[in-house]
Order: C-alpha cells, then structure tokens, then sequence
C-alpha cells in the first residue's frame, strides 16, 4: 500500500487550517462513506447528532452521526504511508502505535515499520540501535520531552515527522499558560497514557503538575488541599503521578485543570466544578480565580463530536449496541462506557469477532479480557443494533461489521436497496 501523493508536507504548514487527507484504500468503506457525505450535505454545521437509520426489513441499524478517523488520525496516517513511500530504502521507525487500532498498526508493521515502543512504554527496540539516517515519527498521541532529547542527541530530526494532533499541542499550550500565571497543573488523564504521559512532561516543564485518573482520585487531592489528610501520605497514594519537587503544602493553593483529550467531557467537567468548588470553601471570602485558574474545556472537536453523536444513539431505542476499536483506545472504551449503561453493549476489534448468530468475542472494559458471549442477537424481528466506533478506528472495519451481522438475516434487503437514499 502506498499514498497516491508525492511529497510530504512540511510540519510548520501542515495545520494551518483544517484540511483533507490522502488516506490510504485499505481504510475506507464506499457504504459509511456514502452516509457521511449524505449526513454532512444535510447538517454542515454539525448540529443534529440524530443517528442515521439503516432499514433492511428483520434487522435495522442505528449508526451514530459521528465516528470514525478524526483529523489527528488522518494527519498520522496520510503522513505515515507517505514516508513509506518517498524513503523506501530508509529504516522507518514509530515511537509506538501510530494510533490506537490494530488493524491501521498491523498494515504499517506489515510495510517494514518498526516500533521502538509498545503502548505502555516498554522499550522494543534499543535506542542504541537508532541512527541519524533513520526515520522516527512521532504518533498522534505526541512524545515527552525527554524523547525528543533522546532523538536530538542521536542526530536524528523528527521536526518534518512529528503527527502530534493539533489538539493535543492544544492542551500542552493551556498548561504552559496556566503555569506561567503560576497555577499548577492538574491533569485529568490516565496516567500510563501515551498522550498522558507526554502532556505531562511538557506541562512540570512550566508548573507543578499532578494527574488525576478520576473522580475519585480528585476527590483525594482535594483532601490534600483541605489539609485533612497528612501531606506524607499524597507522595504515595499519587506516585509516579506528579512532578519532581512537588510540595502539597504549597502547590495546591492555585490550580488549574487540563485533561488528555479522549476523555469523557462529562468527567472532566465534573472533576474541574469540584476542585473548584473545594478552592471556594477553603478560601472564603478571595476571588474563585486566585485559587482556580478559568481553563476552558481542552477536550479535542472529535472527541466532543463523537461523545454528543453517542448521546444522540442512545436517546432511540435498541436491542444491543456493537463498538468498534482497538481495545486501548481510551476515546473508544469512554465510547463503551456511555453504551452499557443503557443497553448490552459489544466492545470488537473487528467483524472477525462476531463469530457467528449465536457467539460474539468482545472486550471487557471491567476485567480487562477478551470473552465469548452467547445469544447476543434477539430472535425478535425486526432487530435493531446501534454501531459506532472510536476516532482511530478505518470506516472499513465498521462496514465489515454491518456486513457481517446483515450476513447473519438472510431475509435482509439488498445494501442496494437500502442505500438508495443515500446516492
């Protein structure tokens, strides 16, 4: 597989404005395409998050109105299959996933593409073994600080390969701003993310930074910021979780909330009203603001798009609901999250899952495995299933997938026929 462009945009041009990529064949669907041109027509300014009806007589299909490769996604990608192209004789180097979906991940492996990283980190390959002639591109998620040193030292230049979304730079510059009006900065992320981990490493540059993965966990820093528990204990319970030198006492006078973009908005609202509201009562009487920096929300448009797309799914009535995604994808599992509450729901990686009308292998977000439920579709007809995906997940899986479960009624309609209003 390989771009149809020829050369690579320059990464201090590349964002200037919101743009169409070259993404490869292998990741588009002719039938999601189609709705989403259909559904753009309609609602240009991204309005109505009704889910478009897919009617084939015993089983219908709810897809959201939102999902699907988002512009950071694209970036990556069209820029990836690009530097294979023009440089096939160069040793061409991810810092990790490029995205999280397995099937975009496995299609630049199988282009001789190398991970230095897994996901969570771990070293794959040596940076010993790198040298100044080899190509590393940083993925979407972007990189900390202390790995781009470790490249400039090496010689190597990632400026031209850097895929870091926009959005994500977004919420390194909030940080960055906030720090400097000295707050410090708290980051609603889960902290083995690779988005988490680079924003942190950009924000300590600037302010103390802490993150918190939840609800739960903000609730015990404001504890600390009450002073009701001893400050010893936050260097345990938040390890490895704040900056070199961080002083509870001191630091958690003046805060400021940003958050890795693929969380729930919902969450992060959540967790900035309360520490605010706790600045509130244990500062009587000063201006809210002393204590708590007005950070505007930093959750990225497809994020926010796809969340308001799922309410919309979920506001029509069903009978289950398949997710599509690679199973680390935090934007997707948030994607699960909202689903279950309402109705059973089936976290796949791809059609091959559904392993017949009887048996379906999906993900767990509980218990973090892979298991086979039985009888997942009603016996009822007609059926309807509600389908979405994550923001790294190709149209091509989600299509494999409606075409999979529509195999499962052979009574169905033609997907000619059901397209029509879509030509």
């Amino acid at each position: 597989m390989s771009s149809t462009a020829s050369t690579l945009p320059p990464r201090a041009t590349k964002f200037k404005k919101m743009k169409s990529f070259q993404i490869p064949d292998t990741f588009k669907s002719p039938i999601i395409g189609a709705i989403k041109e259909f559904r753009r027509k309609q609602d240009k300014m991204k309005k109505d998050f009704t889910p478009t009806l897919l009617d084939f007589g015993p089983v219908r299909f709810l897809i959201a109105r939102h999902f699907g490769f988002c512009y950071g996604v694209e970036n990556a990608v069209e820029t990836a299959y690009q530097i294979i192209a023009n440089y096939p004789s160069k040793h061409i180097y991810l810092l990790s996933e490029m995205i999280h979906n397995p099937e975009v991940n496995r299609d630049l492996q199988s282009q001789g593409v190398q991970f230095i990283m897994d996901t969570s980190g771990r070293q794959l390959i040596p940076w010993e073994s790198l040298t100044a002639d080899d190509i590393v591109i940083i993925p979407a998620f972007g990189t900390t600080l202390e790995i781009q040193a470790k490249l400039a030292a090496i010689g190597i230049q990632t400026e031209q390969y850097d895929t870091t979304c926009p959005f994500v730079e977004k919420v390194w510059k909030r940080a960055s701003s906030i720090g400097q009006s000295d707050y410090t900065v708290v980051i609603h992320g889960k902290p083995a993310h690779e988005e988490t981990r680079a924003t942190f490493s950009h924000a300590r540059q600037n302010a103390p930074t802490v993150v918190v993965k939840d609800m739960k966990e903000a609730e015990q820093l404001a504890l600390y910021i009450r002073q009701q528990k001893p400050a010893e204990l936050f260097y345990e319970e938040f390890k490895d979780q704040y900056s070199e030198g961080f002083d509870v006492r001191r630091d958690l006078q003046r805060i400021g909330v940003v958050n890795q973009t693929t969380m729930l908005a919902s969450d992060t609202q959540a967790i900035a009203d309360h520490l605010r509201q706790v600045m509130i009562e244990t500062y009587p009487g000063d201006d809210a603001t002393a204590h708590f920096a007005d950070t505007r929300d930093t959750l990225c448009y497809a994020t926010n798009d796809n969340q308001s797309a799922t309410y919309g799914l979920l506001a029509e009535q069903a009978d289950l609901c398949v997710v599509a995604g690679g199973y680390n994808s935090s934007n997707t599992s948030h994607l699960v999250e909202l689903c279950e509450q309402k109705l059973p729901t089936y976290f796949i990686e791809n059609a091959a899952k559904l392993l017949n009308t009887t048996l379906v292998r999906h993900y767990d977000l509980h218990e973090k495995t892979e298991k086979v439920s039985e009888n997942y579709l009603p016996t009822h007809r007609p059926a309807t299933i509600m389908l979405t995906c994550g923001a790294s997940c190709p149209d091509k899986v989600v299509e494999d997938i409606l075409l999979r479960l529509l195999s499962f009624f052979p009574e169905a309609q033609t997907i000619n026929a059901a397209m029509e209003a879509f030509a």
